[in-house]
């Protein structure tokens, strides 16, 4: 099973259905699509600065804003089917369909996740990886990293990931590689034959979660 994090980058790209139809049409019963939060996070992110809302509230928001790039990709593709919680993903699955996992749900019930922008779609994609039992996280990213192996630390130094990503890499045993927009063909045959494409992104150090403060 695989996790396909599709980032906010791509939400006004020509792409986006490419992939999309890629991961419908080969990832049936085995790919869980999470969105990013692309322009619907960027204007969380303004409010905030412009009202001072709080972190949890704030959260909240940008958890919702993931959510309407989700529900957006399965109006693009309407055989991508939203769900909120671990039952529902695995019966879509059972069904060789492909499910668009909204966050809200299963994340505000884990008080072990801390309500920043330190934790994101990124750091929610290799959560949602651990729980479900994944074998391999993709993250679609406007970035080219070619082929080489990268460290989370790295990536999350350059902003290319989120602050909390290292950390909950390090929970994962789960194969994480980033792919560029134009890899949606290696789709198919890495699907039927595993192999991989893009950056693998490793982890490194000490276990030490982002959680939420007592």
């Amino acid at each position: 099973m695989w996790v396909v994090k599709i980032g906010g980058s791509l939400a006004a790209d020509e792409l986006l259905p490419c992939w999309l139809d890629s991961l419908s049409c080969y990832g049936g019963g085995e790919v869980v699509i999470v969105p990013g939060g692309g322009p619907f996070a960027e204007q969380v992110r303004i409010s905030q600065h412009f009202w001072h809302i709080d972190d949890s509230t704030v959260h909240v928001m940008a958890l919702l804003g993931m959510e309407q790039y989700g529900f957006m990709m399965s109006g693009i593709r309407n055989d991508l089917v939203p769900v909120e919680c671990e039952a529902d993903i695995f019966r879509v699955l059972k069904k060789a369909g492909v499910p668009i996992w909204l966050p809200t749900f299963m994340v505000t019930h884990d008080e072990d996740i801390e309500p920043s922008w330190d934790v994101t779609s990124d750091s929610l994609a290799a959560w949602l990886a651990r729980k479900i039992g994944a074998s391999r996280l993709l993250l679609v990213k406007s970035v080219s990293l070619g082929d080489r192996k990268v460290s989370a630390e790295e990536l999350s130094q350059q902003g290319i990931v989120d602050t909390a990503f290292p950390d909950y890499l390090r929970q994962g045993k789960f194969i994480t590689m980033i792919m560029q927009q134009e890899h949606y063909k290696l789709i198919p045959q890495m699907l039927n034959c595993g192999t991989t494409a893009g950056a693998q992104v490793v982890a490194s150090g000490t276990k030490n979660l982002a959680v939420r403060s007592p």
